[in-house]
């Protein structure tokens, strides 16, 4: 749904149909799954509950469905077929919410909770409940003909639904952590005790841990890790940035790693696989496999509309790699880039094939740490190829992780503080500034 369209009343979408882009149904929706937030806030929407045509019920992220249009939900395609289990901090909408009583603010009737709306947020790919439709006064039996009426409200003009100030674990925490960015709250996950940590990382969604877990200390990243139940530490590593996630698997026990990588979706096993088989500090190690290709005959406008993605890392969007087919790595011929800022001067009409920049020697898999960062830094670059010797695009290595490598292993523990007499970064020891 795109923003400003109508709000959606999840009452229709119970037993809707699920398709993927090639226009297959893959199920039915039996369920919505919210998280309640501290106070009045909104519920964000994390995903629906499908049950497949095999009547095994699954999850699907809100961030894989593209449309909810002419009673159908329309996906990415790319589904995880386990079982769907319902974790502490999250509350099933037809399950959980509806049919609840609840108490008007603004009055403080009691009403029942008849249905609730959800809406996309605007240039965002997050859901949430923004209203709810109610009947005042109570409840009636199941032969008893209730007259009461009926208003469709804020959701913060009724109580009774939000995460209560005590008592809730984990949930509280999360809520109060909601706004950081990944780096803040890895850092507030450090700090915590190995319990609360864990059970932290357990209530956070699987996108939100894997954005956590790529910028903690390897030493937490284990511990989180071997704290999951293995299908979900599967589903994390998935969720994580190729080249982070073999970094993480790199470090576990042969055992461990491979019994991980057996759970994992056969492309992104293989994906980890050919990672893990290059030296660490190199090109090849350093690199992620999910760079954004485009083929020759691609426009201008279709280039923008891959690097407006909102997942994608400033890095990772500030250009685009034309290939010949196929377009997953290894691609076929290399052909060159196009950044964005010449995207952003050229006609949407334009095909990327006509205005690449393809003078720059891409980097080998083989080159050392040494040797990227003095690319990098020569020819002032955010993202640089990475190619093998028969022309085909392996993937990209990124400035973000080409700093990770070269700072001490202890840098995300390190806290700096700006001189504002000045201007300098100074390092803050144990014994203070």
């Amino acid at each position: 749904m795109a923003a400003g369209a109508p709000r959606i009343f999840v009452s229709h979408l119970s037993g809707i149909a699920v398709f993927d882009p090639a226009g297959d149904q893959v199920g039915r929706v039996r369920d919505l799954v919210v998280m309640l937030r501290v106070g009045r806030k909104p519920p964000r929407v994390l995903g629906l509950v499908v049950e497949l045509t095999t009547r095994r019920r699954i999850f699907l992220p809100m961030t894989r469905v593209t449309g909810i249009e002419s009673g159908q939900v329309i996906t990415t395609g790319v589904l995880n077929v386990r079982r769907f289990e319902q974790r502490p901090t999250e509350r099933l909408v037809f399950g959980e919410l509806l049919d609840r009583r609840v108490t008007l603010t603004e009055t403080g009737e009691e009403a029942t909770v008849l249905d609730l709306s959800v809406q996309q947020l605007p240039a965002r790919r997050d859901w949430e409940i923004d209203k709810v439709f109610v009947r005042k006064g109570r409840k009636g039996g199941a032969f008893r003909r209730n007259k009461g009426e009926t208003l469709t409200v804020e959701w913060s003009g009724v109580t009774g639904f939000s995460v209560e100030e005590q008592g809730q674990g984990a949930e509280n925490l999360l809520a109060t952590f909601e706004q950081l960015r990944p780096a803040d709250l890895a850092n507030v996950l450090h700090h915590l005790s190995a319990k609360r940590r864990a059970e932290v990382a357990a209530a956070l969604d699987d996108d939100r841990l894997a954005d956590v877990l790529e910028e903690l200390p390897e030493d937490d990243q284990i511990e989180i890790l071997g704290k999951l139940k293995e299908e979900r530490a599967a589903d994390v590593l998935e969720a994580m940035d190729p080249d982070d996630a073999a970094d993480l698997l790199g470090e576990l026990p042969e055992a461990d790693k491979e019994r991980l990588l057996s759970l994992m979706q056969p492309s992104d096993a293989a994906d980890m696989r050919r990672l893990m088989a290059y030296e660490e500090h190199t090109a090849g190690g350093l690199m992620t496999t999910e760079p954004i290709v485009l083929r020759p005959d691609a426009t201008v406008a279709d280039a923008l509309a891959r690097i407006r993605n909102p997942d994608l890392s400033p890095a990772h969007a500030a250009q685009v790699y034309v290939c010949r087919p196929p377009e997953e790595t290894p691609t076929g011929k290399y052909l060159g880039t196009v950044h964005f800022q010449r995207l952003l001067r050229d006609p949407p009409y334009t095909l990327v094939g006509s205005i690449l920049d393809d003078d720059l020697q891409p980097l080998e898999p083989d080159a050392a740490l040494p040797v990227v960062a003095g690319f990098f830094a020569a020819y002032d670059m955010v993202a640089a190829p990475v190619v093998d010797d028969s022309g085909a695009l392996l993937g990209a290595v990124t400035v973000d992780d080409v700093l990770d490598h070269m700072l001490p292993d202890d840098w995300r523990e390190t806290e700096y503080h700006l001189d504002e007499t000045t201007g300098t970064t100074g390092e803050v020891g144990a014994g203070g500034a």
